[in-house]
């Protein structure tokens, strides 16, 4: 198992995730505000997260077409990525994210 961190509003949790989960996925699986409305096409903004400095280099380089996206997130930092584009794998154990305070999740009313 792959141990993942979420700090948010509603504090700091670890999760397990298994090798091949989409980032997006295991917030969503664990109650994170990740919205995710285009499914992981690309066509949104709504799984910006942003990686703790210290993992940041553990990922692959973003995309264009992602870097275009982090361009619309609201509070996007440095380190900003898009959730739904983040395979996990071992090389990822212990990777630190946060949602940002602007995130709004409209499956939750």
């Amino acid at each position: 198992m792959i141990p993942v961190r979420f700090t948010g509003a509603r504090g700091t949790i670890t999760v397990d995730a298994a090798p091949g989960d989409r980032l997006l996925d295991v917030a969503q699986a664990a109650d994170q505000p990740l919205e995710g409305t285009c499914e992981g096409a690309m066509a949104c903004s709504t799984c910006h997260v942003i990686v703790d400095p210290a993992d940041f280099d553990r990922l692959p380089l973003a995309s264009d077409m992602e870097e275009d996206m982090l361009d619309l997130a609201a509070g996007a930092t440095r380190t900003s990525r898009l959730a739904c584009q983040i395979i996990l794998d071992e090389s990822l154990s212990g990777l630190a994210v946060s949602i940002p305070a602007e995130a709004r999740d409209t499956r939750r009313r």
